[in-house]
């Protein structure tokens, strides 16, 4: 099944993000390679697709997990999660609808 993981970061994350940037891609690499991401990207803090210093305000990640204790374990172990990136992380079931 798909599931969301959203991600929200602290007030000012750009630093942080940046640093644990490498190792968070590492982990959404593996899911594409093997066929489970379906997108994944990082929500600018303003109306650019390049913020610079404004950096961005969290993620969106939909990926196919075996059960939702599963996704939320994966996200659970995310480093933007260890490193304080983010401030709240939640896990939804998803039902793609379209494109088909």
């Amino acid at each position: 099944m798909l599931y969301v993981i959203n991600g929200e970061d602290i007030p000012n994350s750009l630093e942080k993000r940046m640093a644990a940037r490498p190792e968070h891609l590492k982990r959404i690499q593996v899911l594409q390679e093997v066929g489970r991401l379906i997108l994944a990207g990082p929500y600018p803090s303003i109306d650019s697709q390049d913020p610079g210093s404004a950096g961005f305000s969290g993620s969106l990640i939909v990926a196919e997990f075996e059960s939702l204790e599963a996704a939320q374990a994966w996200a659970d172990a995310d480093p933007y999660v260890s490193s304080g990136v983010y401030r709240k992380v939640t896990v939804k079931p998803f039902k793609k609808v379209l494109p088909a």
